[in-house]
């Protein structure tokens, strides 16, 4: 709450100047017959009427409180917002493959770096239907688009190597993640690609996905997962357990590279999981969704609630001094 007029509540600086004067009055106050002893008198205890004498003044106090700030205007605002969004539709596409395995993303291995950074940048998003695609020999979609960001980290956490038929269909997961968006309505069609190979598998070839991509207005974004030169790798020996063995990193960028820019999106390198993650919030600064919003206030008058009150208050006070409190001259 609020007033349109607060200079009125100066006024309510008489309140208490009137109630000191009137307890002054009060105490200095003489009787107009004079006894010439008054221990009878004192014995006899008030009646109820006299103890409730005070009872006009502090009417006449209240409503002289109430009038004063129903004239300061109190007002109280309510605020509506339109907001209008304009959101982007992404597409994560994930690579699930064995070499994915590689442990030069220390602590963890490529995929675990991948899903906590990819679930950081969910995390993160707001308005954007955001679904995911994993691939390896071949591409199948792990969640479609949705709001449900819950549901769409619970995915996340599922996926492992091994869940596909090893292999790297690169081009058969853009067309999957593509297929996902065509009828999308957003501002932007987004993919985020991530992979540590070459294509080696699958129908269609990568760059001619890419082509596809492009006619249906979607932007790719590659990211070549995984340090340059040779890494170390995971295997089960059955006679030493598991084991690392030296391995060549073998990321096709020039393909990666060729995707992104037949798409307007971007190739980036992750060395490590420092690096992925500042790949994901520098995407996410270039795909900023837009959210407009119109605020509306409205004002609603509360002078009836201090004025009738008031009036209440003087037309009882009125009442009671011809009536209860009347006084006879």
């Amino acid at each position: 709450m609020f007033f349109a007029d607060p200079y009125f509540l100066i006024a309510l600086v008489t309140v208490p100047i009137m109630i000191y004067r009137y307890i002054r009055k009060q105490s200095h106050r003489e009787g107009s017959v004079r006894f010439s002893n008054l221990v009878i008198l004192n014995r006899l205890s008030p009646s109820p009427k006299q103890r409730m004498r005070h009872v006009l003044f502090v009417l006449r106090m209240l409503t002289l409180t109430l009038v004063i700030v129903a004239f300061a205007r109190p007002q109280a605002s309510f605020k509506e917002e339109e907001i209008q969004t304009e959101g982007i539709d992404i597409i994560l596409a994930v690579d699930i493959s064995s070499s994915m395995k590689a442990v030069d993303f220390q602590p963890s291995n490529r995929l675990e770096a991948s899903k906590v950074v990819a679930a950081d940048f969910i995390k993160g998003r707001t308005n954007d239907r955001i679904g995911m695609v994993v691939f390896a020999g071949r591409s199948y979609t792990q969640c479609p688009l949705t709001l449900d960001y819950g549901i769409l980290l619970a995915f996340l956490q599922q996926i492992e190597i091994g869940m596909i038929e090893d292999g790297t269909a690169i081009g058969m997961a853009i067309a999957n993640a593509v297929n996902r968006l065509r009828e999308s309505k957003a501002k932007s069609k987004v993919v985020i690609l991530l992979t540590d190979g070459r294509n080696n598998r699958g129908e269609l070839d990568p760059i001619t996905a890419s082509h596809v991509a492009q006619a249906k207005d979607v932007k790719i974004y590659t990211i070549g997962m995984g340090k340059l030169g040779t890494v170390m790798y995971p295997v089960d020996d059955p006679i030493f357990g598991r084991r690392l063995v030296p391995m060549e990193a073998e990321i096709d960028e020039d393909m990666l590279k060729k995707i992104a820019d037949n798409t307007n999106g971007r190739y980036f390198r992750a060395t490590d999981e420092e690096k992925l993650e500042e790949i994901f919030n520098e995407i996410s600064e270039m795909e900023k969704t837009k959210i407009d919003i119109k605020e509306y206030i409205r004002y609603a008058e509360l002078f009836e609630w201090f004025a009738f009150p008031a009036f209440i208050f003087f037309l009882l006070e009125i009442l009671l001094a011809n009536t209860v409190f009347r006084k006879i001259p």
